[in-house]
């Protein structure tokens, strides 16, 4: 009797113990799944520790020079890439002054080389320059531009240039550009000046094969491959692509194709759950972006998760599941498909009618 008793006490309390397991594992599922809910425009806030990122011109001979920002009266500043998040894809670029932050822009300019500057909330500009341990000072500029990159050196006083880097406080290292968004001469007023490109510390990406054009793809966790396309209002399917028209492939534009004409794709201002993804025509008609099955449903794409600067863009299948979205070239190198945002408000731009949440890009893969 007694054993009889023992062995009922032992049975009850394993079946406790499986009932609390699979308890946890499905309020573990659905913590995941509420999480992977969050509505696209409320950026993710789970706790982490801001990290500062070291901005350095790099010498020849593997020395690192600081590069600081120089207000009127000749006092010197911080100048950092700041991660406020765990992407570091993608990182503003600012001049610590005090508590303050101030953005570093590319400003317009007639000038060979592009001018690189600090901006203040009052209007005064802050200059950007590269100090050497020897009492130099080295202008900091963009050099030139490829496509959507802008390449940014320090200058030394033979006219040589020295590349400029971000490098966390552990020893990642990722480059520091211009990007430009638009095709236009002025992305933005701040505060009065003109602004060329926005200043960001990007992943480094290898040389590439001027590929023309990279395949867009949704990646099934089966291993296949769907096509991303779009879709005008009367069904009628076209092209996505990634335009790679020069040998960076750093940040590259993300086009619907109709016939010789780039539609562009971006990210529309909404308030639904998840931010609809639309080509854009000449005339301001929306096209939808679609993942195609292939039994040939069509899924939707959208931005599912925004990560700081970054929106995590995916496919979405009938059951709510997510496809990482990706860029793959003819020799069958890898770029992830993102949404990228330049301001903290919802609204980057217009085009054609259109109010732009986020652009949608072809960038490295950041591990």
């Amino acid at each position: 009797m007694g054993k009889t008793k023992r062995s009922t006490v032992v049975f009850q309390g394993m079946f406790v113990l499986i009932f609390i397991a699979l308890f946890m594992v499905v309020n573990s599922c659905k913590e995941v799944k509420d999480e992977a809910a969050i509505a696209v425009n409320t950026e993710i806030t789970k706790p982490f520790e801001k990290v500062i990122w070291h901005i350095k011109a790099v010498h020849p001979d593997g020395r690192l020079i600081d590069v600081k920002a120089i207000d009127r009266d000749g006092d010197i500043h911080d100048v950092k890439a700041i991660q406020h998040s765990p992407q570091r894809s993608f990182m503003d670029v600012k001049a610590l002054v005090g508590e303050t932050e101030f953005p570093v822009k590319l400003l317009v300019s007639g000038d060979k080389y592009t001018r690189v500057k600090a901006l203040a909330d009052n209007g005064s500009v802050y200059d950007i320059k590269a100090l050497t341990p020897e009492g130099d000072t080295l202008d900091v500029k963009g050099v030139s531009r490829t496509k959507n990159i802008i390449h940014i050196k320090a200058i030394n006083k033979a006219g040589e240039f020295y590349g400029i880097k971000a490098i966390s406080p552990e020893g990642k290292l990722n480059d520091v550009k211009g990007v430009k968004m638009t095709d236009e001469q002025t992305e933005v007023l701040i505060n009065g000046h003109a602004v060329y490109a926005h200043i960001k510390a990007i992943p480094q990406a290898g040389m590439a094969s001027n590929n023309g054009q990279w395949h867009i793809k949704a990646f099934h966790p089966k291993g296949i491959t769907l096509d991303i396309k779009a879709f005008d209002p009367e069904g009628k399917k076209y092209d996505v692509k990634a335009i790679q028209d020069s040998y960076q492939r750093s940040m590259m534009d993300i086009k619907a194709i109709d016939g010789n004409t780039l539609l562009p794709i971006k990210m529309i201002v909404s308030d639904d759950k998840y931010t609809p993804i639309k080509a854009i025509s000449e005339d301001g008609i929306l096209f939808d972006v679609k993942a195609l099955t292939p039994d040939g449903r069509k899924l939707d794409v959208k931005g599912v998760q925004r990560v700081g600067n970054l929106v995590h863009v995916k496919a979405i299948n009938k059951d709510g599941e997510f496809y990482g979205i990706k860029a793959i070239s003819p020799d069958g190198e890898l770029n992830d498909v993102k949404g990228v945002k330049i301001n903290k408000v919802d609204l980057e731009t217009e085009i054609n009618g259109q109010k732009v949440f986020a652009h949608i890009k072809a960038l490295p893969q950041a591990y």
